[in-house]
């Protein structure tokens, strides 16, 4: 009796010691994400430059995720989890793709989204894992693997029909106008602040208008390239520079030019930066998989 319970006891420690959690799938906060410290900062920023402009000029989504292990999982198993937390791709279009490697079990996998498995059907994304990165990662080159892989990827999306990237480019350009009206109108400030403390003790109140409105009209038309709106800021600047009083007027003007610059530095453009993230698409794991 005491044999039989040593042998389950024995069995039981087995069975835990053999027993792994699931690893937990990554935040997924940018375009590559390196577990395994093998790509170097200037490597994960090129990879990222270039699957941006793809993302802004296609409208899909590619992702690298390079990791230890996928173990006690299967790749294909792991795959499906961080597409399902990640979503990449458009919601409706389903155009993402992940990257994914596990650098120690030496394995990796092409997971596609429903809507590119079209032209990165699974032959496809086969002969990418096999013929394209797998040599690379042989020779121990994972940086040049993972980009020509990326590579490889783009091209074969560009052929897929998908919907125009309107919402991406909609925002980042509404974004930069944003920033350029809020640079130019602090700028502007600054300048009709100084100059009418400074240069109208020495000019006199009209060619110190004159003179402001020139720099203000200058500046906007450097920064907003247009002569009617410089004409405009010109005309402005120099009608409230003949009307600003430097006695009353000192302490009101730099009061509102405080309160811009406060807004400025922490509005729209720092914060429209944020984090990449997927936009909703789905997967269905369509791809390939493949070791070195």
């Amino acid at each position: 009796m005491k044999t039989l319970w040593w042998r389950i006891f024995l069995l039981a420690l087995l069975l835990c010691g053999t027993a792994q959690a699931e690893v937990d799938v990554p935040p997924l906060k940018q375009r590559v994400t390196d577990l395994t410290a093998t790509l170097d900062a200037a490597q994960t920023q090129a990879l990222d430059t270039r699957l941006a402009a793809f993302e802004s000029g296609k409208g899909a989504q590619i992702a690298v995720l390079m990791l230890p292990t996928t173990q006690p999982e299967a790749i294909e198993q792991f795959g499906i989890r961080v597409a399902d937390a990640w979503k990449l791709g458009r919601k409706g279009v389903d155009d993402g793709v992940l990257l994914l490697i596990a650098k120690d079990d030496r394995k990796l996998r092409i997971e596609v989204g429903y809507g590119l498995e079209g032209a990165l059907n699974d032959a496809t994304a086969k002969r990418i894992v096999a013929e394209i990165i797998t040599p690379y990662f042989k020779r121990g080159e994972f940086y040049s693997g993972i980009d020509a892989g990326v590579t490889a990827i783009i091209k074969v999306a560009e052929g897929e029909e998908l919907p125009a990237p309107v919402q991406h480019s909609t925002t980042r350009s509404s974004g930069s106008n944003m920033s350029s009206l809020q640079t130019l109108f602090a700028a502007g400030i600054f300048i009709f602040m100084l100059g009418n403390i400074v240069l109208r003790q020495f000019l006199g109140r009209l060619p110190s208008g004159l003179v402001i409105g020139g720099l203000i009209g200058g500046l906007a038309w450097l920064m907003l390239t247009s002569m009617v709106w410089a004409g405009l800021c010109a005309l402005f600047a120099f009608v409230f520079s003949l009307l600003f009083g430097t006695s009353g007027g000192g302490g009101s003007g730099t009061s509102g030019y405080s309160g811009w610059g406060g807004g400025s530095s922490g509005g729209g453009w720092g914060s429209g930066g944020g984090d990449f993230g997927g936009g909703g698409g789905g997967f269905g794991g369509g791809g390939a998989s493949g070791d070195w």
